[in-house]
């Protein structure tokens, strides 16, 4: 992407690089962080069954969109990277300072909204997958795992939690495993990944605007750029970038590799279920799937018993991931909003709004279970929602990070800034889709 600027340190300003404690070659771990959980939380149960529907209903020929979005996704996140690292502040932090009141109430409210839809219906494909596994009470297992998530994000250190949260992301591999039980034809899957049969039908597109809306989720820009915030909090002698311009090579090195692994795990994992469901249900006709759960069972009887576990057990793992993103997401937004203390880092009696927030946030979603709300249709408004705050959110960082009185020496140019514009552009024009298709009644 774009070259890493660089700026001379102002004066009287010490060697801030030097305080940074971090080997000059860190270990691969050391480097993954925010971007590789952002990266992994996205690929959540609803995302999964996002994936298996289409993989289910047009087989090998949206895969593509992996290959599509992935520098877009890439882009759009190291952007919302940098402006957290440069300033210290998370987006709602910057959209407070910067921009009109209404604007950033708007943004987080709905923000709010769809996370919250969204963890009630991660919550209820958790429970049903545990379910099908090992029987038992679903809403009690939905009342657990909220219960399980809270108690790991309030209590739990924040260097110790961002521990667990890394080794969760190895649940992914569970989709990995089940693309190589069954049997998938790798050469016409690489031709249909660079010449798919793309039909242009309400059908089809409203697919591609799905995966598009799933890979690239406002609650995912609001997480990474908070999380290089609480980078800069744990780290000794780290310091926003604006204070301290010479720890930016590191740093920017530092966010493009996190950044680029964390999206690219994402999105292989999404085309694994992409193949999986296409090689198993869509070969055998069954093209009608609603849940990840329903995915999972589904697969039972056509790829046997050790795929059907792995992929149920995943749909659990992937969401003890992706709950705490979403209801940390939101607690941040909130957070800054209102100039609360914020962040994972701080002790509960120093952010008690922010942890509110999180605690409330997953409980109503796991309320949402218990009442006749259809949880298809709920991610679907969950959708549309996301659908009509990702291209304002992001049409909003990409000015800010073009504005030298909020990002300093650190504007954006170049290749990241033009494929930023891009995504952006993509986004548009996918949810002027996703709302004509709605007009004409799906």
């Amino acid at each position: 992407m774009a070259d890493i600027e660089e700026v001379d340190t102002p004066a009287g300003e010490p060697n801030a690089s030097a305080d940074v404690k971090q080997p000059e070659r860190p270990k691969l771990l050391q480097v993954l962080g925010p971007g590789l959980i952002t990266g992994a939380s996205d690929d959540d149960p609803s995302g999964i069954a996002t994936y298996s529907q289409v993989g289910a209903q047009f087989g090998y020929n949206v895969g593509w969109t992996m290959l599509f979005s992935w520098p877009l996704m890439c882009a759009i996140q190291e952007i919302s990277a940098r402006i957290g690292r440069v300033t210290g502040r998370g987006l709602a932090g910057n959209l407070k300072q910067h921009y009109p009141r209404s604007v950033l109430a708007v943004i987080v409210t709905l923000l709010l909204a769809a996370n919250t839809i969204n963890l009630g219906a991660d919550l209820g494909a958790m429970a049903a997958a545990l379910k099908l596994v090992m029987g038992g009470p679903e809403l009690l297992y939905v009342g657990l795992f909220a219960v399980l998530c809270i108690g790991l994000e309030v209590f739990v250190r924040y260097t110790r939690y961002v521990s667990v949260l890394k080794w969760l992301t190895l649940a992914l591999f569970a989709y990995v495993a089940v693309a190589f039980v069954v049997k998938i034809p790798w050469g016409t899957v690489a031709y249909r990944l660079v010449a798919p049969q793309i039909a242009w039908t309400p059908a089809y597109i409203t697919a591609v605007v799905a995966i598009l809306g799933t890979t690239i989720s406002p609650y995912l820009f609001f997480w990474q750029a908070e999380e290089e915030v609480e980078e800069v909090k744990e780290r000794d002698g780290a310091k926003p970038l604006e204070r301290a311009p010479s720890q930016a090579k590191a740093e920017f090195a530092r966010i493009r590799l996190d950044t680029y692994l964390g999206m690219g795990f994402s999105n292989l994992v999404a085309l694994f279920i992409i193949l999986s469901t296409a090689a198993t249900l869509n070969a055998r006709g069954v093209t009608d799937i609603q849940t990840s759960a329903q995915a999972a069972e589904a697969l039972r009887p056509i790829a046997g018993q050790f795929a059907f576990v792995i992929f149920a057990l995943g749909i659990v793992g992937t969401g003890l991931l992706a709950v705490p993103v979403l209801a940390g997401s939101a607690a941040y937004a909130i957070g800054e909003s209102f100039g609360w203390h914020v962040g994972l880092a701080r002790k509960l009696n120093r952010a008690r709004g922010f942890y509110a927030v999180i605690v409330v946030a997953t409980l109503v979603g796991a309320l949402l279970n218990f009442t006749k709300l259809d949880p298809i249709k709920a991610l679907f408004w969950s959708a549309v929602i996301n659908g009509v705050v990702a291209v304002p959110v992001m049409v909003l960082m990409m000015l800010m990070g073009g504005k030298r009185d909020i990002m300093g020496g650190f504007i954006l140019s170049g290749p990241l800034k033009i494929v930023g514009w891009a995504a952006t552009g993509v986004m548009a024009v996918a949810s002027v889709a996703m709302f004509a298709t709605l007009a004409r009644g799906g």
